[in-house]
């Protein structure tokens, strides 16, 4: 019998240096997403996909690398659904995620870009669903705040670079 699911919610509240408009281009351009969420140490993308829009999608294809939690050479797949966006303000997900083909977890997240003088709050807010052999709620959290970090470097390099 397959091990009960694990669910979890966690909020992460960061705040930006640049207003909502360049940290919601992050996410909605493909070029920037790539470079803060699918690449990176530790894993080598094989492919990335964003068709940013209700109803699209975004897909990210990788290998990790040595000296990582799981084997070199360990595939894993996310698979991503947009089911809300309104420009600047938010931006609510499905995903799943499998690693060597077996699905790990199941997540509903959103984003809340909130102004704050000429920066910007963003309200991350991840329920996820864990099946046997995922990562669990705080490598899942740890993980986001690492991707949060890298959104960080990438609006900044946007914000130094105009």
């Amino acid at each position: 019998m397959a091990e009960r699911i694990q669910h979890s919610t966690f909020t992460i509240e960061r705040d930006y240096s640049a207003p909502p408009e360049k940290v919601f281009e992050a996410f909605s351009d493909p070029a920037k997403k790539r470079r803060w969420f699918a690449e990176g140490p530790g894993f080598h993308v094989e492919s990335y996909e964003l068709d940013f829009r209700v109803g699209g999608w975004e897909r990210s294809r990788f290998r990790f690398v040595a000296n990582q939690p799981l084997e070199e050479g360990t595939r894993c797949t996310n698979d991503t659904v947009f089911l809300n966006i309104v420009e600047n303000e938010r931006i609510i997900i499905a995903y799943t995620m499998t690693i060597d083909g077996a699905p790990i977890s199941s997540s509903q997240s959103s984003m809340e870009f909130v102004k704050t003088g000429a920066g910007t709050r963003l309200v991350f807010t991840e329920q996820a669903a864990f099946l046997e052999g995922a990562d669990g709620p705080e490598m899942r959290e740890q993980g986001t705040r690492e991707l949060l970090d890298a959104l960080a470097q990438e609006v900044e390099n946007t914000v130094s670079a105009h």
